[in-house]
């Protein structure tokens, strides 16, 4: 066992399956010459060559449409945003080629790809550089939606996400890509759509993903000062979405609240509450609570960025709403 950066877990999951599958190819901006806006790829040219690590031009949907078509001809590819935010200039493929194209040609061509990047906001970036659509994919049938929270999950899932058949929308955060942490050098993969609870407890399950997995497990700590055992769960992959593992949570702390950093409108925590509502009413001992964004742009300034996020003060507010303790 090794401690390495959630960059260089990425890459070497990358670089591993790349070895395996002469199909595989890694395209975006500055991806090759200049080894990664993040250094996610960094020495992968070197290895791979320019025909397996290619450069692309600022012109996000022209190479994410190049990436469905060879994927639909027998390429396996990874296609990087430098920021999800830019993913919206290349919607249309994404949604309306790379999701559908199973379904739509009856089974005859396939998309199985990877479009990976960072999202949600990472400081002073503005509204137009800070925004999550985990939820805006993860309402797409025929994708696929992972968030990793460390280094050794972004690993196995990547890994999972490159091997798989079907489109996968892969998130990251540029936060953390210098994020450090035992990692095996070994082979390991980690299915899609299986939650992993980070912490067991009694009193309240507490679910979120991604970055935001930080806030939870720092809030559950800090509970735990109060006599307040939290169970935290991360989801992993949104689309699909274990329920099964919340559910099961639910029936044993009969309290939920739910914590991600988009905007609260048709998240999904919206999602999960329906479900649990549906399926584990019976076992509610209070209303669920989601910890969300405020509903607005998110602003410049640093101290109006920290009133608009999840963070921990909000997320224990939210767990003793639930225990009628605020």
């Amino acid at each position: 066992m090794r401690e390495i950066q959630f960059r260089e877990a990425l890459r070497e999951a990358m670089s591993e399956e790349m070895r395996k599958d002469p199909s595989i190819v890694l395209l975006g901006e500055e991806v090759a010459e200049y080894n990664g806006a993040y250094k996610v790829s960094q020495g992968m040219l070197a290895e791979f060559g320019p025909e397996r690590v290619l450069d692309t031009p600022i012109a996000e949907l022209g190479f994410a449409g190049i990436g469905v078509g060879a994927a639909m001809n027998g390429l396996r590819p990874i296609v990087e945003f430098m920021t999800f935010n830019f993913s919206l200039v290349a919607i249309d493929q994404i949604i309306n080629s790379a999701a559908k194209i199973l379904s739509m040609s009856g089974g005859q061509y396939s998309a199985p790809m990877v479009f990976r990047g960072p999202t949600g906001n990472a400081g002073q970036l503005g509204a137009q550089h800070s925004q999550n659509f985990e939820n805006w994919f993860a309402n797409t049938p025929g994708l696929k939606v992972v968030v990793p929270s460390n280094p050794y999950d972004a690993k196995g899932l990547l890994k999972a996400s490159i091997r798989d058949n079907d489109p996968v929308i892969f998130m990251e955060s540029e936060v953390m890509y210098g994020d450090k942490m035992d990692v095996p050098a070994e082979e390991y993969i980690i299915p899609l759509g299986q939650a992993d609870t980070k912490r067991e407890g009694t009193d309240v399950t507490i679910v979120s993903f991604g970055k935001i997995m930080k806030v939870a497990l720092a809030a559950a700590q800090e509970l735990e000062k109060d006599g307040i055992s939290a169970e935290v769960i991360d989801l992993r992959t949104v689309r699909p979405i274990d329920y099964a593992a919340i559910v099961n949570s639910v029936k044993k702390t009969n309290r939920l609240v739910v914590v991600e950093e988009a905007w609260p409108l048709s998240s999904i925590a919206t999602e999960i509450t329906y479900h649990v509502q549906k399926h584990a009413f019976d076992y509610l001992d209070a209303p669920i609570q989601r910890v969300n964004s405020f509903d607005a742009p998110l602003p410049y300034a640093p101290t109006l960025i920290q009133a608009i996020l999840p963070n921990v003060e909000k997320t224990i507010k939210a767990v003793k709403a639930t225990l009628y303790r605020d």
